[in-house]
């Protein structure tokens, strides 16, 4: 197990991520900032790339995953930050579940993005009210979090809850679900005195498919969250 956490931490180092210090907040009008926030709250809330069964008391699921959100507001991200912005936010993360009983799952998640001060964790709480079967889906309700941290001029968080459905069909697994992400930006520091506190929902669609063969486990997912779309892969294994 040590040794594919090892693998699997090189491998996120070899993804492409987002590399500019956010570092200008302060430039930014309170309009452009709720903007930007509705940005964040797209691409840095909890992506699940996970199908709704419970994995079950002795399961876990371990992976690299990443993610990209197209922007609808690059050119203010750019304005916040000490360098271009893409319009595409691309993110690289560790990302491990665990089953617990009574159909209960924990994932955790994590990011650093290199040359940046963007540092990204997030936890989720799942419930399976179906666990599925040969015949029958998988129903779960999911509880999840997401925090910014290393950006010394934005607070910023993300609270989610969303209902996902899924049916296996040998390896291969669809599932889709719906949901809403409650974001809280606060300006910190010298951005503090030009700008106030962003605190509103958004509305969530996600569709994805995990393919798993034995212990390896591949997930693609796509996400619509706000205006914003995201993308994302995960590899990794699960058992």
């Amino acid at each position: 197990m040590i040794r594919r956490l090892s693998l699997l931490i090189g491998l996120c180092s070899m993804l492409p991520a987002y590399g500019a210090e956010i570092d200008n907040v302060d430039a930014l009008a309170q309009p452009q900032f709720r903007l930007l926030s509705e940005d964040l709250g797209a691409a840095l809330s909890y992506k699940p790339l996970s199908p709704g069964e419970p994995l079950g008391v002795t399961g876990f699921d371990v992976g690299v995953e990443v993610t990209a959100t197209k922007l609808k507001n690059a050119a203010i991200l750019e304005q916040a930050t000490s360098d271009d912005a893409p319009a595409s936010l691309p993110i690289a993360k560790l990302h491990a579940h665990k089953g617990l009983p009574f159909g209960i799952d924990v994932g955790l998640m994590y990011s650093t993005v290199p040359d940046s001060n963007v540092d990204l964790w997030g936890a989720e709480l799942r419930y399976a009210i179906l666990k599925g079967g040969v015949a029958k889906p998988a129903l779960a309700l999911r509880a999840s979090y997401s925090k910014l941290t290393g950006v010394d001029q934005l607070d910023f968080e993300t609270m989610g809850l969303d209902l996902s459905i899924s049916k296996g069909f040998a390896f291969l697994t669809p599932y889709l679900g719906a949901g809403k992400v409650w974001v809280t930006s606060t300006p910190q520091g010298s951005a503090s005195a030009f700008l106030t506190e962003e605190d509103f929902s958004l509305s969530k669609l996600f569709a994805g498919v995990n393919l798993n063969f034995g212990l390896m486990n591949f997930a693609f997912e796509a996400d619509r969250t706000g205006d914003a779309t995201s993308y994302g892969a995960k590899f990794g294994w699960r058992f």
